[in-house]
């Protein structure tokens, strides 16, 4: 599964037969479950908060942006669920990993799909933003709200079919040691589908909208100003970077220089790690109401339950109030 913490797939055939080496201890006790049970109960609701403001300003705005981050939300809460509660608290703490082989196996291909949706949105959501600074005049004819709900819709199979192949995934702790060459295998596909290519991708368009922000500032002798929507663009990229960075690099030294299951040290890494890792589906929703008043806004009207949909008495002294945009497309002319 990917990063519940001592999480087990079924016992193989002829693993029993096998003489089982010594493993390497837990050595961060009961934390794990209070950790990820305080995650659940906090992440949860604001994810589903987050997906219902998300949904009203894409309905009101037709801005393919809230699509993108409707989906991040949607993906993000996919994530919870399936190896927050599912993989972790369900079947791990409180069920003590007493499941049909099948059902466990079914669970980790649900795991690593939610997980290649929520990665690969946040790519979505980059290459948005490249294509509305550096090439406004086709985004203008590429950009519209049943085009991005496709895209959306095809990333979401996508991440399901590759998610297929993890049907055969064993966490680090029951890898062979030396790991076998699948274990090998699916550990790099995992690795470089859910981080190393993503975060190619996050360099290469980030430096180019930096540039282009750069030689835009230039002409008036003053240093640019970095937008509300590339500051939340580079946050909502740099939080996945930082995050996920340590589980791919103790994946690497599970495979090449230490096993988990020998080594408490990289077994507490790993503990540690999947943890920081699964701390990226909680905090968009605080990066969305630090930046974007507007986001605030619609959050303000779930929670008082009164949307602005229909006319409001007018007053003749008081202008009606404009929706703003997300800022994450200002500057782009559409």
């Amino acid at each position: 599964m990917v990063p519940v913490p001592n999480s087990t797939a079924a016992t193989w055939a002829g693993e029993s037969a096998r003489p089982e080496p010594e493993r390497s201890p837990c050595m961060v006790g009961i934390f794990p479950v209070v950790y990820y049970s305080v995650l659940l109960g906090l992440g949860l609701p604001v994810n589903v908060l987050s997906a219902v403001a998300l949904s009203r300003l894409a309905t009101r705005t037709k801005k393919s942006s809230y699509w993108y981050l409707l989906a991040l939300a949607t993906s993000d809460i996919l994530t919870q669920v399936f190896i927050i509660f599912v993989g972790f608290i369900l079947q791990t703490a409180i069920l003590a990993r007493a499941l049909p082989s099948a059902f466990t196996h079914a669970v980790t291909v649900l795991e690593f799909a939610a997980n290649h949706a929520s990665t690969w949105v946040t790519v979505l959501l980059t290459v948005d933003r490249y294509v509305a600074l550096c090439h406004p005049l086709r985004y203008r004819a590429l950009s519209y709200p049943r085009r991005t709900r496709r895209i959306i819709a095809a990333v979401f199979a996508a991440a399901l079919a590759t998610g297929i192949p993890f049907y055969w995934w064993l966490d680090a702790w029951r890898d062979a040691d030396p790991p076998t060459a699948l274990d090998r295998a699916l550990k790099w596909a995992h690795c470089v589908t859910s981080y190393f290519l993503p975060c190619g991708i996050f360099l290469a368009t980030n430096s180019v909208v930096i540039r282009k922000l750069k030689r835009r500032g230039r002409p008036g002798g003053r240093r640019p100003l970095l937008s509300k929507s590339t500051a939340l663009l580079l946050a909502v990229t740099a939080v996945f970077v930082v995050l996920w960075a340590p589980r791919a690099v103790v994946m690497m030294c599970h495979l090449y220089v230490a096993s988990v299951r020998r080594d408490w040290r990289v077994h507490l890494a790993l503990d540690v790690a999947n943890m920081v890792a699964m701390l990226s589906t909680t905090l968009n929703f605080f990066l969305y109401c630090f930046v974007s008043q507007t986001f605030r806004r619609a959050v303000g009207e779930v929670l008082r339950a009164h949307p602005r949909h229909g006319p409001r008495p007018a007053n003749p002294r008081i202008p009606p109030p404009a929706l703003k945009p997300l800022e994450l497309l200002a500057g782009t002319a559409l």
